[in-house]
């Protein structure tokens, strides 16, 4: 059982965990579509790095999405080398729980996901995702190239407005560029379609995010 109190706060570089050289091992296929989800990917092909709380249910929100090529979980935006799923929990690595959407750019914009991204999850919890509190479940979009972030900003903002128009507080969502990305352990990849009755905390605000087109999740 995981500390009942999870740490808010995130730690400074010297405090973080020291980690480790080896990646976690994992099968470089995808248990739903059998395509790999490590590097290299096929040429034409662009990739996102998302958070959006337990990143069991948002892997599932992306590979259900049609132009997404691959999916992958993991964990980004810390300082901690390779974690493992129990030192990402204990708030010691600055990590939050991420999605590697890779998606060819020809059948689904970046606009498009972005707009999935906002409404499956509410990004104005800070450390939190409903029920599930810690750093490991703040939002966040890691972009993988210069282009990406004026696409990125431009739905913020959008969205923004419109949760603001209906009561809710400021977006909190961590944007920042080319943040390494650490695949989690193997029994985390498509969970669950691996466990389809596992847990899913994935769960909007209820409010359009007016850019893009969407599809269900």
């Amino acid at each position: 059982m995981f500390m009942a109190r999870k740490k808010l706060d995130l730690p400074a570089a010297a405090e973080a965990l020291p980690g480790r050289d080896r990646a976690m091992p994992f099968e470089n296929r995808h248990f739903v579509t059998g395509r790999p989800i490590a590097p290299p990917f096929p040429a034409g092909l662009e990739e996102i790095v998302v958070a959006l709380g337990c990143f069991w249910g948002a892997e599932r929100v992306f590979w259900k999405t049609p132009g997404v090529w691959t999916t992958a979980v993991g964990y980004a935006g810390g300082f901690t080398p390779n974690p493992t799923y129990e030192e990402v929990c204990s708030g010691r690595t600055g990590h939050t729980e991420v999605v590697r959407v890779v998606f060819d750019p020809k059948e689904v914009s970046l606009a498009a996901l972005l707009k999935i991204f906002f409404e499956a999850h509410d990004p104005t919890q800070g450390m939190r995702q409903g029920n599930d509190i810690g750093t490991q479940y703040r939002s966040a979009i890691y972009t993988t190239n210069a282009a990406q972030a004026p696409v990125v900003e431009a739905a913020l903002a959008s969205y923004n407005a419109a949760l603001k128009a209906k009561g809710f507080g400021a977006i909190t969502t961590e944007v920042r560029a080319d943040q390494p990305f650490f695949y989690a352990e193997d029994y985390h990849q498509q969970y669950l379609a691996k466990n389809p009755g596992g847990y899913c905390g994935i769960g909007g605000t209820g409010v359009t995010c007016p850019i893009g087109v969407g599809v269900d999740a």
